[in-house]
């Protein structure tokens, strides 16, 4: 789950983790009594959505005006920022060519940059730790800089049953060639950073830039945190922050369901049980020249009406030209997924080719189900064959619509 970008904040400073003073508002009127309440006398305004590059991000309504993170100078100037954000979408490199609504401003007070710097934690996979990475490159993609510069990245994993100490921190300041106070306050940032990972469950927490202010303090200038929604049921306040405005529709459905699905851009629509099978099932997809425009694991007890919903929201997919089902039956009984299949095809008027691979538990019930239904529904005996025979019918049935 993903937050914006002031309740990050929130939630690191909590931990010590030095922010700008900033209000959040979700009108003009509140951005512009925001001014009232910091010290300026220069001010930020930033647009709050799900989505890097908002400075560089332009609006749909005006593509040669500013971005989407403005400097400000007075009360009146605030307001003229947050009347050309309010509402407006919102382009950027990270949101597509749809862009995003802004819905929420966040107001901060400006700050005097001596440099700027790239901090994230993360969990590597590779060595299953905690990773820091930093970079003299802030403000940057860390993707550019890794391309371009990858020596210029300092990356220190810390062990989970000695957690973070003072040598990983000095380590981190070194690597940037902080000294001084600068080197003091980094150190102290890099703790806090650490502790709130940790403690709140987050899968990647990124501060770019973070910054040394001329006063050489070290402080998070923006901030974005995801979390593990597997754990959430821990963090009631942080489930509290979901702004269902930024997620997308079917993805959105599919967690009210406790369906695992990710909307991709192909064109055959996914449905299987098991998240290991739904890799392999997109991978041989691909081998067989097709595209897969989802990853959706309906799970291995998921209900008739589960199955139902998880059709509902691949065929809500106006990319989709084809469907496969991939179910090897376990604790998912084929029978279940076969009567799940009918009920949704029937319901939205099944329009595009579907192709079904059932093995399993109730496998020969399934099929015996599926064949006496009356829908243009194909059969398949395995995973390959399943792969090839959507493709080709996706690619006979664009045809025909040609």
């Amino acid at each position: 789950m993903n937050i914006h970008e002031y309740q990050a904040k929130e939630l690191l400073s909590r931990y010590g983790v030095a922010t700008p003073k900033g209000i959040a508002a979700l009108n003009v009127a509140e951005a512009t009594a925001a001014v009232k309440q910091l010290p300026g006398p220069l001010y930020v305004v930033k647009s709050q959505i799900h989505a890097g590059g908002r400075g560089a991000g332009k609006f749909k309504n005006n593509p040669e005006g500013k971005g989407g993170v403005r400097l400000c100078k007075s009360e009146a100037d605030v307001t003229a920022a947050a009347e050309a954000m309010m509402n407006q979408v919102l382009v950027t490199k990270q949101t597509g060519p749809e862009g995003k609504e802004v819905k929420r401003l966040y107001i901060t007070d400006g700050v005097d940059i001596a440099k700027e710097y790239y901090c994230s934690v993360v969990l590597d996979r590779a060595s299953s730790r905690v990773t820091f990475m930093v970079s003299t490159e802030g403000g940057m993609d860390i993707e550019e800089v890794a391309e371009k510069h990858p020596e210029k990245i300092i990356k220190v994993s810390i062990d989970p049953a000695a957690g973070f100490q003072g040598h990983h921190a000095r380590t981190l300041a070194f690597g940037l060639q902080l000294t001084g106070d600068a080197q003091k306050s980094a150190m102290k940032f890099f703790a806090s950073l650490y502790k709130a990972f940790v403690e709140l469950d987050a899968a990647i927490v990124e501060i770019n830039p973070m910054i040394v202010t001329d006063k050489n303090e070290v402080m998070a200038l923006d901030a974005k945190m995801s979390f593990d929604d597997n754990a959430l049921f821990r963090h009631k306040d942080i489930a509290d922050m979901r702004d269902e405005n930024e997620e997308d529709p079917s993805e959105l459905e599919a967690h009210k369901w406790e369906l695992n699905y990710v909307r991709l851009d192909g064109e055959i629509g996914c449905m299987v049980n098991g998240a290991g099978l739904a890799m392999a099932t997109m991978d041989i997809i691909k081998l067989y020249g097709g595209t897969p425009a989802n990853f959706l694991d309906v799970g291995g007890g998921a209900t008739t009406e589960r199955v139902t919903a998880a059709f509902k929201i691949i065929l809500a997919d106006p990319n989709v030209k084809g469907v496969l089902v991939n179910i090897f039956g376990g604790i998912m009984k084929c029978d279940i997924i076969a009567n799940g299949i009918i009920a949704a095809a029937k319901e939205v008027k099944l329009s595009v080719p579907l192709v079904v691979r059932l093995e399993g538990t109730n496998v020969e019930l399934g099929k015996k189900i599926l064949a006496e239904s009356g829908l243009p529904i194909v059969s398949a005996d395995n995973l390959a064959d399943a792969a090839a025979k959507v493709v080709k019918a996706t690619e006979e049935a664009k045809k025909k619509a040609a």
